[in-house]
């Protein structure tokens, strides 16, 4: 039977599936709690009860939102292109699954560990903006138009910042292969001697995530609800799984390139015996906390703030520490060869 599986092209094809679902089906749930413990750590913060009547301490309350958003009509505006309007959430919805693909949650341990794995995740999160922006245009409404550009505008500032943190992360290592980068901080995370790249990284997914308090695209105050105005139903609840699946990603992405990924606290003896892909686990909820606490915590920035943080402060910071961090290991012959980890 496991030769059937491994030198047959059905086999393969059956193993490849079974590989998907194992990512995607815990992601899908993760998905629907991240937004209960969003809800939850919030109602905390601001003192107040948060989800607590479906099932016991709300633990069905995402359950409940996803039969409502099922349920619901879908209602098309008039005047939308009918085709695009409905293949913007899809696409969103599809990228942030695709992602995980290369994510390894051990060593090896992936659906597809390929040697580029860092360019691909670069790829499919800068390919994200593009649902965005259909979804803004395709609804013929101003404000979905406007929240469109605003996230296009928004994506540009910020994805090149992240481009250049990338880029200094993959200067210490040698590799764009996502296992060699977890396996380069086997001694210390690169959390540690890069401080300064590691906030910058941070505060830039917040931003290419959408989140709070750089959530110009909806920006509720001026544009209603920005790109996703005229959504309904199961259309609005693809949206909404994305941006909360493109969190996951986005920590999952912090946890590997700064924070050890499957890896224990300097590899301490004590902390060894916790499996890797909890170790893993652990740290993304440890991101995603703090993505909820920035949430609860600091009001909106104006436009010409985030524009101004972007191209003023991180895109100069960014392009300095590289070119500080390429000098600095040519200097001292700590240059990694290319190939990966010895």
């Amino acid at each position: 039977m496991a030769q059937f599986f491994y030198h047959t092209l059905t086999g393969q094809i059956i193993l490849m599936l079974l590989e998907t679902l194992a990512v995607l089906v815990p992601l899908l749930i993760a998905v629907a709690y991240l937004t209960l413990m969003e809800r939850k750590v919030m109602a905390a913060m601001q003192r107040r009860r948060g989800p607590n009547v479906n099932g016991p301490f709300g633990m069905f309350q995402a359950f409940a939102d996803a039969i409502k958003m099922i349920t619901k009509e879908t209602v098309i505006p008039a005047g939308a292109n009918r085709a695009l309007f409905l293949f913007a959430p899809f696409l969103t919805f599809s990228l942030a699954m695709l992602a995980w693909a290369v994510i390894p949650t051990g060593n090896g341990l992936a659906v597809a560990d390929i040697n580029v794995g860092i360019l691909y995740l670069l790829a499919i999160s800068s390919l994200g903006v593009y649902g965005i922006l259909i979804a803004g245009w395709a609804s013929n409404s101003r404000y979905a138009f406007l929240g469109g550009l605003r996230s296009a505008a928004q994506m540009v500032s910020y994805e090149v910042s992240i481009g250049l943190v990338i880029v200094s992360v993959l200067l210490a290592v040698g590799s764009l292969n996502l296992n060699d980068i977890v396996l380069a901080q086997r001694h210390i995370w690169f959390c540690v001697p890069m401080f300064p790249m590691f906030i910058v990284f941070f505060i830039s997914a917040l931003a290419e995530t959408n989140r709070a308090p750089f959530d110009l695209p909806e920006g509720e105050s001026e544009l209603v609800a920005g790109f996703f105005v005229e959504y309904s139903s199961l259309a609005f609840g693809l949206f909404f799984l994305g941006e909360y699946a493109n969190m996951i990603l986005m920590s999952g992405m912090i946890s590997i390139l700064f924070l050890g990924g499957w890896l224990p606290p300097l590899g301490l003896a004590p902390f060894t015996w916790v499996p890797g892909p909890l170790w893993l686990i652990f740290k993304i909820l440890f991101c995603l906390f703090v993505f909820i606490w920035i949430r609860a915590t600091f009001p909106r920035f104006r436009y010409d703030q985030l524009m101004r943080l972007g191209w003023k402060v991180f895109l100069p910071l960014s392009l300095v520490w590289m070119i500080a961090t390429a000098g600095f290991l040519m200097a001292t012959g700590l240059l990694p060869q290319v190939g990966g980890v010895n």
